[in-house]
């Protein structure tokens, strides 16, 4: 970075009379060019695939291309409403993404909260790399090691059961009423480590002088977790509530996918599965198209409006 005062007088007008953004550019120059790659990723992979939703508007057949086809307006928008599948996927996929919203959001925060109260350094990093450890570990691994402990023939889990209480061995993978705890806990186990190093990050940045004063009042350390710490770090809470609203419809489709099977069809079929069936099993990409952009569409819907409420309630906001 260049030190103006210390240039001779020509240069210093000579860089005051440039634009401010010129000025910026200049100084600034290595840090744009790093966004270089992001930016074509999301250009890229994020952007260009827009282009393919006027399928949802036409009836596609192979070889013709998406404008060659038949313009059939909201034909498909009208179909799936009528469509009992898409209602139960949808209605599935409420429900579970609520639950791993109602447990799996606060579980972070708590942690990382009790995680900086540890005095001891090498504890603290020691449970700290143990929990975030398992974001990454691959979803099919992560659901190879739900298999083994969950198997009603050499499941760990079965086993204690039968033994402390003489259960029969249970087929929890393929019953109806244990796909949702068994995704839900999944989650837990793989992102609650990760996601609190935001929450830790957010609570390193907090003000010391604030602590040193509850210490003068006389406050306890919960108190300074009540009224010092979560109050500094409820932006970085809000943020974070809104992106897990945002993706209400958007939930791990490799884990849903990997729990599916027909006996739990009736709960784990959620929207991602019923286009990827539909999509690409049945290949009405058209249909599919169209499913994919209402769960879009619902999607930025339910940030706009967290991210209103959030703005009006606490002041805080994305944008």
């Amino acid at each position: 970075m260049t030190d103006t005062t210390t240039l001779p007088k020509s240069t210093r007008q000579l860089e005051t009379r440039r634009p401010p953004a010129r000025r910026h550019f200049r100084r600034y120059w290595q840090l744009y060019v790093m966004m270089i790659l992001p930016l074509c990723h999301f250009l890229l992979f994020k952007y260009a695939p827009l282009i393919g939703n006027v399928l949802a508007f036409r009836r596609y057949r192979p070889g013709m291309g998406p404008y060659g086809s038949e313009w059939v307006g909201l034909a498909y928008f009208e179909r799936f409403f009528q469509d009992p599948a898409f209602w139960r996927a949808f209605y599935n996929t409420i429900i579970l993404s609520f639950g791993n919203i109602l447990i799996n959001f606060p579980i972070p925060i708590i942690f990382a909260l009790l995680l900086h109260e540890v005095r001891a350094p090498r504890f603290r990093k020691f449970v700290q790399t143990v929990s975030y450890m398992p974001r990454f570990i691959s979803t099919v691994v992560v659901i190879a090691i739900l298999s083994e402990l969950l198997s009603p023939s050499s499941g760990l889990l079965n086993q204690l059961l039968g033994k402390l209480f003489g259960m029969e061995p249970i087929y929890f993978v393929n019953e109806p009423e244990y796909f949702r705890p068994i995704y839900i806990l999944s989650e837990t186990w793989q992102y609650t480590g990760w996601t609190a190093i935001i929450y830790l990050a957010a609570i390193t940045g907090v003000n010391r002088e604030l602590f040193e004063a509850a210490d003068i009042d006389g406050a306890s350390r919960f108190q300074k977790v009540i009224y010092v710490t979560i109050p500094s770090i409820m932006s970085t809470i809000m943020v974070m509530l809104i992106l897990n609203v945002g993706s209400l419809l958007s939930l791990g489709f490799e884990k849903v996918l990997l729990l599916y099977t027909p006996s739990n069809a009736m709960v784990s079929d959620i929207i991602d599965t019923l286009v990827y069936r539909t999509g690409l099993t049945n290949q009405n990409y058209s249909y599919a198209t169209a499913i994919g952009l209402f769960s879009g569409i619902i999607g930025v819907i339910l940030v706009s409006s967290t991210n209103w409420l959030s703005r009006k309630a606490t002041g805080e906001s994305i944008y």
